[in-house]
C-alpha cells in the first residue's frame, strides 16, 4: 500500500480537514495522481510551485473544460484574495467541478493557522457533499505540547472535545479524542463518505510510537477502517497503516 492508496484519493473527491499538514498532504496526492485537481473551500496560500498551473476563474468547471493535459495537477481557485492567499469556493461549486471531472479532486476543507491540532467552530469545516474521503489530519508532534495557542488552533474547543483543561499536557489519547470526535475530526462528514484520519509528521521512531498510540486510540473511538501514519516532507511519505 502506498500513501494514494492508503488515504484511497485514486478517484472521487477528497476534503482534508484538521491541522497538522493538510496543505502538504493535498500536494503528496497530487504529484502522484493523473489529472488531479487542487482547489479548496477555504482560503489556502499560493500554492503555484506545488502544481504544474493555477488557473483563477469564477466557474472552475469553465477552467477545467479549457485544461490540457500539460495543465496537471491543477490549482483551481476563484480569487488571489491577496499577495499570501486565494480564497477558496463554495462547497456547492466544487461538487460540480467533481461531478464535471473524470479525474480525483483534492480539497482543502478547513484552516487551522500552520497549528498541529484543532477543532472546529460552527463555521468549520466546510466539506463538499459530494466527498468521497474525509481525511482529518493531526500531528504526532503536538503530543507532549501545552495546550494552548502556539500550537493548537481554537484551544479552547479543543479543550472541549478533548477533555483537557487549557495549558494542560496534551497526550496522545487527548489526540485521538479530538480526530474521533463528530465534534472535531469527524465532523461535517458526509453521508456515505468514508473518514480515514491521519496522524502527520512521524518523523522518528519515538513519534511513531506516539502516532501508534493515537492510532490505537482512535480505532476504540469511532467507526473508521484505518489509520494513517505518515511523515509527508519524506520521499517516501507513507510510515504505515493501523487497521481494526
Amino acid at each position: 500500500m502506498d500513501i494514494v492508496d492508503a488515504l484511497a484519493a485514486d478517484a472521487g473527491l477528497l476534503a482534508v480537514v484538521g491541522a497538522g499538514g493538510k496543505k502538504t498532504t493535498l500536494y503528496v496526492l497530487a504529484s502522484r495522481l493523473d489529472r488531479a485537481v487542487v482547489t479548496a473551500t477555504v482560503r489556502i496560500p499560493i500554492f503555484d510551485e506545488q502544481v504544474s498551473r493555477v488557473v483563477v476563474a469564477d466557474d472552475p468547471v469553465v477552467a477545467l473544460d479549457d485544461a490540457g493535459p500539460a495543465d496537471f495537477p491543477l490549482g483551481l481557485v476563484p480569487e488571489r484574495e491577496r499577495e499570501d492567499r486565494y480564497r477558496g469556493y463554495g462547497p456547492a461549486t466544487v461538487d460540480r467541478l467533481a461531478a464535471a471531472h473524470d479525474g480525483p479532486v483534492l480539497v482543502k476543507a478547513d484552516g487551522a493557522r500552520t497549528r498541529w491540532l484543532k477543532a472546529p467552530n460552527e463555521r468549520e469545516p466546510r466539506i463538499p457533499d459530494a466527498a468521497d474521503t474525509v481525511v482529518p489530519v493531526a500531528s504526532a508532534r503536538v503530543v507532549g505540547e501545552s495546550l494552548t495557542e502556539e500550537r493548537v488552533h481554537r484551544p479552547e474547543l479543543v479543550a472541549e472535545v478533548a477533555g483537557l483543561e487549557p495549558g494542560g499536557e496534551i497526550r496522545s489519547e487527548h489526540v485521538a479524542r479530538v480526530l474521533a470526535s463528530e465534534h472535531g475530526g469527524l465532523k461535517a462528514v458526509p453521508e456515505g463518505a468514508t473518514a480515514i484520519p491521519l496522524v502527520n509528521m512521524v518523523d522518528d521512531e519515538e513519534l511513531e510510537t506516539v502516532a501508534r498510540e493515537v492510532a490505537d486510540e482512535v480505532l476504540a473511538r469511532a467507526d473508521v477502517p484505518r489509520v494513517v501514519l505518515a511523515r509527508m516532507t519524506a520521499a517516501e511519505p507513507l510510515v504505515d497503516v493501523v487497521e481494526r
